[in-house]
């Protein structure tokens, strides 16, 4: 079991590496169409980069749940962890649509929206780390 807790932990920090720079690509993106410069190389890296990230994810979540079903479902602190996971994954599909913006070339926000979108990431993780850590229900 403790091979499933490493390999969920590695895919969790690839996947939250992904979530922390996607939006940094955004701010860039908005930035360098303001600018009126070429931004389809941050295309491209944004496209990949959501591509690994959706990856890691998926492989994150698999082996949570390999976790969930050995070590039981019990413990408040746990539901209130997948709760903070579901937002996760709601900002990762929010991240999906904000791509397929930027690929179709409709992107509407501004780089500060995208400033503050991508520090949204990180209220999210704190509580999980938190309820993970010190498990406190």
């Amino acid at each position: 079991m403790l091979w499933i807790k490493t390999f969920h932990i590695l895919f969790v920090m690839a996947w939250m590496a992904g979530l922390f720079y996607l939006p940094r690509i955004l701010v860039h993106y908005v930035e360098g169409k303001k600018a009126s410069e070429d931004v389809r190389r941050l295309v491209i890296m944004a496209t990949k980069l959501l591509r690994f990230s959706a990856l890691m994810a998926f492989f994150a979540l698999g082996l949570g749940f390999a976790l969930w079903l050995n070590y039981g479902f019990s413990g408040t602190w746990l539901w209130l962890k997948m709760a903070f996971v579901a937002l996760l994954i709601l900002y990762h599909a929010q991240c999906w649509r904000y791509v397929q913006k930027m690929i179709n070339d409709e992107i509407i926000n501004s780089s500060i929206y995208f400033r503050i979108f991508n520090e949204t990431a990180l209220l999210i993780v704190i509580p999980i780390l938190i309820l993970v850590v010190v498990k406190p229900f």
